[in-house]
């Protein structure tokens, strides 16, 4: 069985994913960050509102600000700019040896 950090090189920063469920989903955006638990932080999407008290030494100013969130790494595909929707990915090794992420429906996901 395989666990959320093995499983996360399919996804990786960088990637544009759609978001499949939850409050965001149908929206799109680029994978900003890809924490080992299995949770990735996508742009645009899951935005709460932080409560953020004003420090002078900083020169931070208070008040109501928005925040992106990580969001669970199975609630999201990788888009397919060809099929523009979002698709499961694999892997496939080249006859040279190199490995390379391909979409379930055969094309290259990395160019």
């Amino acid at each position: 069985m395989l666990r959320a950090n093995e499983h996360m090189n399919k996804i990786r920063k960088g990637d544009e994913v759609i978001v499949k469920t939850g409050k965001d989903k149908g929206r799109r955006g680029t994978v900003l960050q890809v924490f080992a638990d299995g949770r990735i932080l996508v742009e645009g999407i899951n935005i709460a509102k932080k409560h953020v008290k004003p420090n002078p030494n900083v020169g931070e100013q208070g008040g109501i600000q928005d925040k992106a969130m990580p969001i669970q790494h199975s609630n999201v595909m990788v888009f397919n700019p060809k099929t523009k929707q979002g698709e499961r990915v694999g892997f496939r090794v080249n006859d040279d040896g190199s490995k390379v992420r391909v979409f379930k429906s055969g094309d290259v996901v990395d160019l």
